[in-house]
């Protein structure tokens, strides 16, 4: 986690901004607040970094993907291509938006692939929604074609992915609009925020009313705006936008290291036999948050991961059993058990959600382990680590019976 990492006096000042003024509202109150404004801090830290047109600093990343498929158009009864290996807010955001998921397969960049997206297109295909998974990019290359021939929506779920990029474009930015996660767990974090970004004035100024509760942010006297929309609450507070800007700027640094101690390692383990790595749509553009270790299969996985629990390897991911990554684990996805019912659940799902056929995707998955990378790693340390991991890969694929 590398923005947990590096906590210091740089919060610290942005937090007492805050607090000296007394203003914990984003929107507002001009006179008292002495010009600080952390959210707009935060959104120009953002476009900095990604050269996006608008960013819109809201209240987690979550929130930022709904926002960014609303203001897109995305709604009831429309349908919505997705991946089956995500954070389960990708879905949750399509669902309660009033519009169906089409799950469609992924490939060894941990992203949608365009073949997959073609194999779940129908006639009433009305967007994709395309995630970039464990820091790095899917492949642009192939997929926007398949974007463009279609007409299709494309909206880039990038909660993973903030600071990756393809060929110079950066994540949430080949579509209608794109969203970053702040969380606790990301390359940078506001304890809680996201970010949505989007090259396109008027989609950004749907995200903004719908964010909150439809005010148009016109004037300055909030209880007379105008409310061009109907919108929710979704804003961020100053206080987090305040962490999250101080956060940003260690961004471009976080991210050399985290390259540095990434190749460090995939050079240490990279002779293992048996022992791939995920592949990236353009390796230049890796934001170097996680090391995707590929096994031969799901069964050889499984025992690696059984022999780290062993020897006490810690700091890995097994998407495979993992709840609230991967389909094989939503249950309540796939039974809709909702608070309340989802338009899905009137106008009949696309596809059998219990009985789904991804083979791809499960084969992926089942053979993938990853690894957060630290940027304050030592290398003792990672030498320490690639020895283990090494040692327990290899006990683990000694012949069972050996």
């Amino acid at each position: 986690m590398p923005g947990t990492e590096l906590f210091g006096a740089e919060e610290r000042k942005e937090i007492n901004d805050v607090l000296e003024t007394g203003i914990l509202f984003r929107y507002n109150h001009d006179a008292q607040r002495n010009n600080i404004w952390k959210a707009k801090d935060f959104e120009n830290e953002v476009k900095k970094i990604t050269g996006a047109k608008y960013a819109l600093a809201v209240s987690s990343g979550s929130a930022g993907i709904m926002a960014a498929l609303a203001a897109a158009g995305i709604g009831t009864g429309d349908e919505v291509i997705c991946p089956p290996f995500t954070y389960v807010a990708t879905i949750e955001a399509i669902l309660f938006l009033g519009a169906k998921p089409v799950f469609a397969e992924i490939e060894e960049t941990l992203c949608l692939s365009a073949a997959g997206i073609e194999a779940a297109l129908t006639p009433n295909t009305k967007a994709v929604c395309l995630v970039h998974m464990c820091g790095g990019n899917a492949d642009m290359d192939a997929i926007m074609p398949v974007i463009n021939k279609h007409k299709l929506v494309l909206v880039e779920d990038a909660g993973q992915a903030f600071a990756a990029s393809h060929k110079g474009t950066f994540t949430g930015l080949f579509g209608a609009a794109g969203s970053y996660s702040f969380d606790f767990f990301k390359i940078a974090t506001a304890g809680e925020g996201g970010v949505l970004v989007t090259n396109d004035e008027r989609i950004y100024k749907l995200a903004d009313n719908f964010c909150d509760h439809g005010h148009d942010h016109v004037g300055n006297n909030r209880g007379m705006e105008n409310h061009p929309v109907v919108g929710f609450n979704f804003r961020i507070s100053e206080l987090h936008a305040a962490v999250g800007a101080a956060q940003t700027r260690k961004v471009p640094a976080i991210r050399e290291n985290n390259l540095v101690n990434k190749k460090f390692l995939e050079n240490r383990l990279a002779a293992i036999p048996g022992v791939t790595f995920a592949k990236l749509g353009d390796p230049n553009g890796d934001s170097g948050t996680f090391l995707n270790l590929m096994l031969p299969d799901t069964e050889t996985a499984k025992r690696v991961v059984a022999t780290f629990n062993e020897e006490g390897v810690t700091g890995f991911n097994y998407w495979y059993t993992n709840m609230y990554h991967f389909i094989n684990q939503w249950e309540h996805i796939k039974e809709m058990r909702t608070a309340a019912k989802l338009a899905v659940e009137v106008l009949g799902a696309p596809q059998d959600y219990k009985n789904l056929h991804l083979p791809k995707s499960q084969e992926v998955v089942g053979r993938l382990i990853s690894f957060g990378i630290r940027c304050t790693w030592t290398e003792a340390q990672m030498t320490e680590l690639a020895d283990k991991v090494a040692a327990c890969i290899s006990k683990a694929m000694q012949p069972v019976n050996a």
